[in-house]
């Protein structure tokens, strides 16, 4: 008899565990469970991130064009010393177009 109980006791207590199982809450992306107050796309947080994010987006955008604008200008100078050492070159070798 004191086998039969042990045996049931651990099914008993699997059973009331399974009973209070939860489930995981799918949310779409932004979802907070507040609805837009002022027109826009969301509670405050959201705006206040949203806008963070774009700030920064810009910012690593704005250094990017900076840089390229900074090779241009290198390549640029390069191509006018070439031309420049083209010119110098063709002079010295005379002929009717120079």
């Amino acid at each position: 008899m004191f086998r039969a109980t042990i045996a049931k006791k651990p099914r008993i207590a699997f059973a009331n565990r399974a009973a209070f199982s939860t489930t995981a809450r799918a949310m779409t992306e932004g979802a907070t469970g507040a609805p837009p107050k002022t027109g826009g796309p969301g509670d405050a947080f959201q705006r206040r991130e949203r806008a963070q994010e774009d700030y920064a987006i810009r910012q690593r955008e704005k250094e990017k064009l900076l840089e390229l604008r900074k090779k241009l200008d290198e390549q640029q100078m390069h191509l006018k010393q070439l031309a420049d050492h083209i010119d110098e070159i063709t002079k010295d070798q005379g002929g009717e177009q120079n």
